[in-house]
C-alpha cells in the first residue's frame, strides 16, 4: 500500500498482507460481501455505540514496523487506542476518516516523487495492489460466464478476483 502526502510529493508505502489488502480493495470498491468482514463488523460496533472513527495516526515505525492509533470520538470522551496499521488504514477506508504521519516517519520511510513537468502530483488516496494475473482469461468468457464467475468467487470472498471479473463485465457494458 502506497499512501500519499497532501499537496506534496512523498509517498509512504507500506507492506501489508494479501487478506489485509483484500479487506481495504473490498471497501475501496465499495463491494458489499454477503457476511460483513472483520472491519465492516467493528465499524458496525462502533456506529451501534455511536462511536465515531475521527482520525488514523501513524505514529511510530520501528524495525521497518509502522504503529497506528485509532483516535475515537463519543458523546463524551475522545479515545486513541493501539492498532495494527493495516487494520486502521481498512478502517479509515470504511470511515472515510483523515490519515495522519509524522514529518519524521515520512523522512526516515518515505519516498519523494519527482515531477518532470514541474508540477505537483495529485495526491492519491491509499490504493490497494490488485492482481492482473489471470485478466486475459476473463476476455474469453461470455458475459453469462462472467457472472456465474462472480458469484462463485464472491461464495468464496475472493474479492481481489471479483475485482477484476466486475471490471471486465463492466467493460463489455460500456462497448456496448
Amino acid at each position: 500500500m502506497v499512501l500519499g502526502e497532501v499537496n506534496g510529493l512523498r509517498r509512504l508505502p507500506i507492506v501489508i498482507g494479501g487478506f489485509e489488502a483484500q479487506a481495504i480493495a473490498v471497501a475501496l470498491e465499495k463491494m458489499h460481501p454477503s457476511r460483513p468482514l472483520t472491519h465492516d463488523l467493528m465499524k458496525n460496533f462502533m456506529n451501534a455505540f455511536n462511536i465515531d472513527l475521527q482520525e488514523i495516526v501513524i505514529c511510530d515505525l520501528q524495525e521497518g514496523i509502522f504503529y497506528s492509533k485509532l483516535v475515537c470520538v463519543s458523546e463524551h470522551d475522545t479515545v486513541e487506542i493501539d492498532s495494527r496499521t493495516s487494520d486502521a488504514l481498512a478502517l479509515a477506508v470504511r470511515f472515510g476518516c483523515p490519515i495522519y504521519t509524522y514529518d519524521n516517519i515520512l523522512e526516515s520511510a518515505g519516498i519523494l516523487m519527482e515531477d518532470p513537468s514541474g508540477k505537483k502530483k495529485q495526491p492519491r488516496e491509499a490504493v490497494a495492489a490488485e492482481s492482473s494475473a489471470g485478466t486475459d482469461d476473463l476476455k474469453a468468457l461470455t458475459l453469462e460466464e462472467l457472472n456465474t464467475l462472480l458469484n462463485e468467487v464472491l461464495e468464496q470472498e475472493d474479492y481481489i478476483r471479483a475485482i477484476a471479473i466486475r471490471d471486465e463485465i463492466n467493460s463489455r457494458k460500456r462497448r456496448g
